[in-house]
């Protein structure tokens, strides 16, 4: 067992040593000059030896002072180097992750799990948001936006999307595959688009390469963000037509049908990375990951369609 010093009284010479000064070396440990004399004292009674000549304010190491200061300097910086290891670590295996909200809550959290489950040591954090994003700036590690990207980072394609009309299978009927008409009775729901630079698919494109009952004045009920849309479809207050990775898992599951329409074209989710040439282990098994869920997505779409 290795009989040691106060360890208070090492860090204090040390401090003292580095600085040459009682002073600073109280002001980095955040104790007084009082407390810093004390512990050299002490340290110096420990060990029988002097290790500093005071001047009035002016302190300089004696030699035995000089002969163990490298020795406990060095063995601090290992200390140090130790504890970046662990941070280092730790900081590989946390990821940041900005993606817009509906994709986070309807298309990546359903499948989060699935990533926990495969790399339990991996934290991810989830930050909602529709803004441009900096990585560096917003201290993001990766981000997945909507549409037209503004970005000087590196960026591709993951998925795109196609609009399509849902309704929940309560108000749908059982033996058959819905149509249109089946609604005549309900709203149509619609949201309004926080992105104006997106020209989106609408019910009046849709309706018009749908044969239906042209006397039938479908009525549009309106929401002010998407989310509210889709939890309307999900009650039952009518049909909506939305992007099919937002309703993905819901007609995985049954709990919403498609009605029988087109597919028209949407827009396209990209990744936002930086440049690196090596990015953080987290970050490379979560964006491996992601494109293999997107590539399984688009598969099951294809054959669907």
């Amino acid at each position: 067992m290795r009989k040691l010093p106060p360890l208070n009284s090492i860090r204090a010479f040390e401090a003292a040593a580095r600085h040459q000064s009682f002073t600073t070396a109280a002001a980095e440990l955040s104790v007084t000059i009082t407390a810093v004399s004390h512990q050299i004292r002490q340290l110096e009674a420990r060990i029988g030896h002097k290790l500093f000549e005071r001047t009035g304010r002016a302190v300089t190491l004696t030699p035995v002072g000089k002969a163990i200061y490298p020795i406990l300097r060095d063995g601090f910086d290992q200390i140090a180097q130790a504890f970046e290891l662990v941070n280092a670590r730790a900081n590989e295996d946390s990821i940041q992750i900005s993606a817009t909200r509906a994709f986070a809550e309807r298309w990546l959290m359903p499948r989060l799990s699935q990533f926990n489950a495969i790399h339990p040591d991996i934290t991810v954090h989830i930050h909602g948001s529709e803004k441009a994003v900096d990585l560096r700036a917003d201290d993001i590690d990766l981000a997945i936006r909507y549409g037209t990207v503004e970005t000087d980072h590196r960026e591709s394609v993951i998925l795109e999307d196609c609009y399509i009309a849902v309704a929940d299978r309560g108000i749908c009927p059982e033996d058959r595959i819905p149509t249109i008409e089946d609604f005549r009775k309900r709203p149509l729901l619609a949201y309004k688009w926080e992105n104006r630079a997106l020209n989106a698919p609408d019910w009046s494109a849709w309706l018009a390469l749908v044969e239906h009952d042209q006397t039938v004045d479908f009525r549009i009920s309106w929401y002010s963000e998407e989310m509210l849309a889709l939890y309307a479809a999900e009650c039952g207050l009518g049909p909506l037509m939305c992007s099919n990775v937002l309703i993905d898992e819901e007609l995985r599951t049954g709990r919403m049908r498609r009605i029988d329409g087109p597919c028209l074209q949407g827009f396209s989710y990209r990744l936002v990375e930086m440049s690196s040439p090596r990015p953080k282990r987290g970050l490379r098994l979560f964006t491996t990951w992601l494109r293999e869920e997107a590539r399984l997505f688009r598969d099951r779409s294809a054959v669907s369609d």
